[in-house]
């Protein structure tokens, strides 16, 4: 009875395999209403999000996701999927080790499972200066609870042991940082699972929706836009629309829809580059990541091995890959682990990174009235995509800045209260 069940199911599930004509969607395509009560900017992961814990934690459902593409197009579409919490400053370590919380239990939370998979993050030095800024790193994350330490080169090579941590390389491994709760997440099923959940609570997700403009009144500058304003709609290609809260939730394009409601943002958009390689047994149970190489790498469950690097240094908004890219990162990665010369990369592409000077978001309200921002996430918004929905969802919905994002403020800049960590996020995973 057992086989014939297990064939009965294999055979169904093939023909809907062929067909999908009975598939139900895993979320609606509902038509535009001409009002919201919030309407966000951006149908990625931090958008997404964001229209989850609204709806969810605060009952405000009358809420539209706007994105010129597809749910999970931009960013989220062309990272890495990495996540940690390991940062330099507090207020960051605080910000993203609630993000992790929120992977741990998102499978569960959402009813989709997306494949986070716990291995570990090693951060390598290679100088003694490096060295210097692990102590200090795993002292910042020892005091807020993170389980983090430095590892010299013994424990670096138990836990990789394709990396080669002899003292007669050009880039000899001194230690590392060791952040055991660290790990890599299906990039795609996030997306997924956060666009079905508020689409079942009653979000409408609106594709292929384009903003033109931010419309405002009041303010000190053109078309009453600008400090001292506030939003009274977005203008679309499908229409417009009223409402009277607006959230930037577009990575690389921050700067440009930010512009629309005249608040400058301190951001440089910057290409990031990645690739992937043909698949092989798994051999490296750990991401490792090298600042001084400035290259990140990790292995999936197929066997592919990804890569990624630092931001291109001239700021574009082109999302092709280069071979400079490409020479460049084989060449480091070999100096890591020469024993997969003989590995040949499949693709690589390329993603937009909104840059602000301190390498911190820039989160929460601004001088217009209903304009909010989740923007300025550099190469490591992936990771902090749970939490950034969760405590932007809160400001809305309260009207009081959230406690974890409060650093994170756009006055900072005027202010000169900067959250500084490049120390952590230079290569970015």
């Amino acid at each position: 009875m057992a086989r014939h069940a297990y064939k009965y199911s294999a055979g169904k599930l093939l023909k809907h395999g062929l067909t999908h004509g009975d598939w139900p969607r895993m979320w609606r395509r509902p038509e535009r209403r001409d009002s919201y009560d919030v309407v966000i900017i951006g149908g990625g992961l931090h958008g997404l999000a964001t229209a989850y814990y609204l709806a969810k934690d605060h009952g405000i459902t009358n809420v539209a996701v706007l994105d010129k593409g597809y749910l999970g197009g931009g960013g989220s579409g062309r990272n890495t999927a990495i996540v940690r919490s390991n940062y330099l400053t507090p207020d960051g370590v605080a910000f993203y080790d609630r993000s992790l919380d929120l992977y741990n239990t998102m499978s569960a939370d959402l009813n989709l499972n997306i494949m986070f998979s716990r291995r570990g993050h090693l951060t390598l030095a290679h100088t003694d200066s490096a060295l210097r800024t692990m102590n200090w790193r795993a002292e910042v994350n020892k005091l807020q609870g993170i389980d983090s330490s430095v590892i010299g080169p013994d424990e670096v090579k138990r836990l990789a042991p394709s990396l080669d941590v002899s003292p007669d390389t050009r880039y000899p491994i001194l230690g590392a940082l060791h952040h055991p709760p660290g790990g890599v997440v299906r990039h795609d099923a996030v997306v997924w699972g956060y666009a079905r959940a508020a689409d079942h609570l009653g979000v409408h997700m609106l594709q292929e929706t384009e903003v033109i403009d931010i419309v405002c009144e009041g303010g000190n500058g053109r078309d009453g836009k600008g400090p001292g304003g506030k939003v009274t709609g977005v203008r679309t290609n499908r229409g417009d629309i009223s409402t009277p809260v607006v959230v930037n939730c577009t990575a690389g394009w921050a700067s440009l829809i930010s512009n629309m409601a005249g608040v400058p943002l301190a951001i440089t958009t910057h290409p990031l580059q990645a690739a992937v390689t043909e698949p092989c047994k798994v051999f490296l149970p750990t991401v490792v990541v090298s600042g001084s190489l400035h290259v990140y790498v990790s292995q999936t469950d197929r066997g592919e091995l990804v890569f990624g690097a630092s931001v291109d240094p001239v700021g574009t908004y082109r999302v092709n890959g280069t071979l400079e890219f490409t020479e460049e990162l084989a060449g480091h990665v070999l100096e890591l682990m020469p024993g997969i010369s003989k590995m040949r990369l499949l693709r690589q592409w390329s993603g937009l990174c909104d840059m602000t000077p301190d390498y911190s978001p820039i989160m929460g309200f601004t001088p217009v009235e209903g304009y909010l921002v989740d923007v300025g996430w550099g190469t490591y918004g992936f990771k902090a995509g749970p939490v950034a929905g969760e405590t932007l969802a809160e400001t809305i919905a309260t009207g009081r800045t959230a406690d974890l994002i409060a650093p994170f403020t756009i006055d900072r800049f005027t202010e000169g209260d900067l959250v500084g960590e490049k120390g952590a996020a230079a290569v970015g995973h």
